[in-house]
């Protein structure tokens, strides 16, 4: 008899339970804001930094040099520029900063090839160009 009833027992005892653990009221509350103008100048500050790292470029100096600019006009330029003009530019400058010159690339590869022949040699297997 008791075999009989510990099934039920047991699925009473789960089913109880996940009616009073999972049926918990969510909870909620409010978050603050910021205002409009405290967020403008950093990101301002912060757009105008990337920009500068790009025009340290030597490549980006050469082009301006090409294009007849020096560096007091695009200084004078920048400082002109609204903050939507600022933070579009940045945009286009992460750009110009993740293309770098292909040395990054030649170094990886080198560090591969030098990786594979020191497991080979360890692995004790012979290199052998033909």
């Amino acid at each position: 008899m008791i075999t009989f009833l510990r099934k039920p027992v047991l699925a009473l005892a789960v089913a109880g339970w996940l009616f009073t653990f999972n049926s918990s009221p969510a909870l909620a509350g409010l978050v603050s804001s910021k205002p409009a103008k405290e967020e403008v100048a950093p990101q301002r500050e912060e757009d105008m930094a990337k920009v500068q790292r790009a025009l340290e470029n030597k490549l980006l100096q050469e082009k301006l040099k090409a294009y007849g600019l020096t560096k007091e006009e695009v200084e004078k330029k920048l400082s002109e520029l609204s903050d939507e003009q600022v933070h579009m530019l940045a945009k286009a400058s992460d750009r110009v900063l993740a293309g770098g010159d292909g040395v990054g690339i030649v170094i990886a590869v080198l560090v591969i090839a030098i990786l594979i022949v020191i497991l080979l040699k360890l692995l004790n297997k012979e290199i052998i160009i033909r």
